[in-house]
C-alpha cells in the first residue's frame, strides 16, 4: 500500500519534534512491504524530512490538497494516489480513507498514536477495514454539526 502521512500536528509538533514512535512505526510499515509518502498543505516539506532524518523511510514528498481533493490532487501533480491516509484533518481521511489522529503539539505530551496507527494499518492490510473508531473508509460522509 501507499501510505500518506501528513506533517504538521500528525508527525510534527508545534515544538518541531517528531511524534513519539514515528521512526519505529515507519520502519515496521516498510518491513510489512508498504510505501510511505509524506504530504503537507504547506508544500513539499523536505526540510522536515532532512532535519529529522526520515529520508530512508520515504518514497515521496508532496504538497497536499486541502480542499476539492480530487481536483487539487491533479493540479498539484501528485504522481501516485494514496491507498491509506493518516492525518489530523478528518475531511481528507474521510475522502481517501485511512485514520484520523488527534493533533500532536509538544514532545512532553504522552502519546501512543503511532502504535495505534500501525495497528490500524496492519488490520486494514489484512482485512480491508478496521474496527478502530477513528478509521474511515474511502468516501465516508462526515456528519454535519
Amino acid at each position: 500500500m501507499r501510505i500518506f502521512f501528513d506533517v504538521d500536528y500528525t508527525i510534527l509538533g508545534l515544538d518541531d519534534t517528531l511524534r513519539h514512535g514515528t521512526k519505529e512505526t515507519f520502519q515496521k510499515i516498510l518491513d510489512d512491504g508498504h510505501e510511505i509518502h509524506i504530504w503537507s498543505g504547506m508544500g513539499e516539506r523536505w526540510e522536515v524530512i532532512e532535519k529529522h532524518e526520515l529520508k530512508e523511510y520515504i518514497s515521496g514528498v508532496y504538497e497536499k490538497p486541502t480542499d476539492k481533493f480530487d481536483e487539487r490532487f491533479v493540479e498539484l501533480k501528485v504522481p501516485v494516489a494514496p491507498d491509506f491516509v493518516i492525518d489530523d484533518y478528518p475531511e481528507i481521511v474521510a475522502h481517501y480513507g485511512g485514520v484520523w489522529v488527534p493533533p500532536y503539539f509538544f514532545s512532553r505530551s504522552v502519546d501512543n498514536q503511532m502504535e495505534r496507527i500501525y495497528n490500524v494499518i496492519k488490520e486494514f492490510a489484512e482485512t480491508g477495514t478496521s474496527e478502530d473508531k477513528q478509521y474511515r473508509s474511502k468516501g465516508t460522509i462526515l456528519p454535519l454539526f
